[in-house]
């Protein structure tokens, strides 16, 4: 009766273990080097790895757009300026809700 009593609590155990891993979604490892492990710990604080690296990638999302935007804004003129604030005007002008 001692070993079935063991190995209902293996089954148990399992079980739990399936059923908390189920709950808890699906996960991925990431190979790194342990230099940069060491960094991103730092940075990530008390963050769950998850939440740090989604919005470490959103801000870098923002970042390059960012900078492509104030690329793009550098080279145009004054005159390009004026006729695209021109063009957006009579755009939504012309597609005002009625």
């Amino acid at each position: 009766m001692g070993k079935n009593r063991r190995y209902i609590r293996k089954d148990y155990i399992v079980m739990l273990l399936h059923s908390y891993m189920v709950k808890m979604g699906k996960y991925a490892t990431i190979s790194v080097p342990i230099e940069v492990k060491k960094a991103l710990e730092k940075a990530k604080g008390k963050d769950e790895w998850g939440k740090f690296l989604l919005n470490l990638y959103d801000e870098v999302k923002k970042l390059k757009s960012k900078k492509a935007f104030e690329q793009l804004a550098s080279t145009l003129t004054e005159e390009d300026l004026k006729v695209i604030l021109k063009s957006s005007k009579e755009l939504r002008e012309r597609f005002t809700f009625r």
